[in-house]
């Protein structure tokens, strides 16, 4: 069996691209159930963010696992494999390791060593635990790949200054409103994490910030919300009052998982003030047609990777460290993995002559009849110290090879020929 990650993110595809391949949350189970039920897959975890859509799983044979995910993520997307397959990104056994620790540390990120991530990637470690498609194999590469992405975050500079997603969106956005912030109403779509952190840093970035409202379909959650950051300029309005809301804001920012535009053109044609909007769904939320609205403008996650990657080169150093990090991490996790591989086959081989010894000298019991026990002692010693001694050379050469194609070749010879 081999490892394998196939996905498409922001870093290989457009954005259009990622945004028409990106499954739900609520929809994660069924896309894992339909994976592990496939003739070629093992284990199976599966997510699916704003910037990258991606599986991870433990498989037999190379092209037909590559045929399984591809058809599963087309039946579970509505898009025909032919508009994404050139746009996949596949990494095979080590370097399957490399990649998710990388995305984990934030490497791979539109903001470099965001902590969403990590939550995200621990999300669908738990649901593929809950839904028995994640082994040993596949739990133990994830939960190594978010100790990484600790590390990371603790031991360098990665994360200083703009540190999540949600405040990358928020400093750009007041940074586009300079001075019209000031006395602004600001409304937010979505009550999850990402508008979770999108209200909670509006608030500590600036107190110039005359309210703040939180729209969401769950009244309940958006409460919620507001109770845990308790700030009296957060206020919450119900979902069917979002276009009320737009037309007293200055700044909308949308942090919500839809499947199509809940802000159009119609719901701000009408607008005689300026209004600033920033999406950040994926798919897209807002409806490109508000563009045309003269005293509204748009901006959405592209716009936020492209003022990032203006901001990177101060973070060079800090990148350096981190990918010194992950590359240290993966190595330990795949020598720890090519030892454990080889304990288990020379733990075998092992006792597989052990058993003959064993079998043999029961059989020939009566033959050592005549023998005391301490000469019978010294022929089992004898025997036992010469088949030890044929065993040495390939057992030290399982050793060596482990995690090597040619370790691979010899396990899968050792097994065959000793019926292991």
């Amino acid at each position: 069996m081999a490892l394998i990650s196939l996905g498409i993110d922001h870093e290989h595809a457009s954005l259009d691209l990622v945004e028409l391949v990106t499954v739900p949350e609520h929809e994660w189970s069924k896309v894992l159930r339909t994976l592990i039920s496939q003739r070629n897959i093992h284990e199976a975890v599966f997510v699916s963010t704003c910037l990258r859509t991606e599986v991870v799983a433990v498989i037999d044979r190379f092209h037909g696992a590559i045929d399984e995910i591809t058809e599963t993520l087309a039946e579970a997307t509505h898009v025909p494999a032919a508009q994404f397959q050139e746009k996949l990104t596949v990494h095979f056994d080590r370097g399957v390791a490399t990649h998710l620790f990388s995305v984990a540390a934030g490497l791979r990120s539109v903001v470099p060593g965001e902590f969403e991530i990590l939550g995200q990637l621990r999300r669908a470690l738990e649901l593929a635990q809950e839904e028995h498609t994640a082994g040993a194999e596949l739990t133990e590469l994830f939960q190594r790949a978010l100790a990484s992405g600790r590390r990371v975050r603790a031991e360098t500079n990665i994360s200083r200054g703009t540190t999540s997603f949600a405040q990358a969106a928020v400093t750009m956005s007041l940074e586009e409103l300079g001075a019209d912030v000031r006395d602004a109403d600001v409304v937010v779509v979505g009550a999850g994490q990402l508008a979770s952190g999108v209200v909670k840093n509006l608030l500590s970035s600036s107190t110039y910030l005359r309210k703040v409202t939180i729209a969401n379909r769950s009244e309940e959650r958006a409460a919620s919300l507001r109770a845990d950051v308790d700030d009296p300029r957060l206020h919450v309005a119900r979902f069917e009052e979002l276009v009320d809301e737009l037309r007293s804001s200055r700044l909308a920012i949308v942090a919500v998982e839809v499947p199509s535009p809940i802000i159009t053109r119609d719901d701000v044609a009408a607008l005689a003030h300026p209004l600033l909007i920033v999406d950040l769904g994926v798919p897209r939320a807002v409806e490109s047609g508000v563009d045309d609205v003269t005293h509204v403008r748009r901006i959405d996650i592209g716009d936020l990777q492209r003022r990032v990657e203006r901001a990177i080169d101060l973070r060079h150093e800090a990148a350096d460290d981190a990918q010194g990090i992950v590359d240290a991490d993966v190595e330990k996790y795949l020598s720890d993995q090519r030892a454990r591989g080889a304990a288990v086959i020379v733990s075998e081989l092992r006792e597989y002559f052990d058993e003959i010894v064993d079998g043999e000298l029961l059989r020939r019991e009566s033959e050592l009849g005549e023998l005391s026990d301490g000469q019978r002692e010294r022929v089992r010693s004898l025997i036992r110290s010469v088949v030890a001694k044929i065993a040495h050379r390939p057992t030290v050469a399982l050793k060596e090879a482990a995690g090597t194609d040619q370790g691979i070749r010899l396990n899968e010879a050792t097994r065959s020929l000793f019926d292991l």
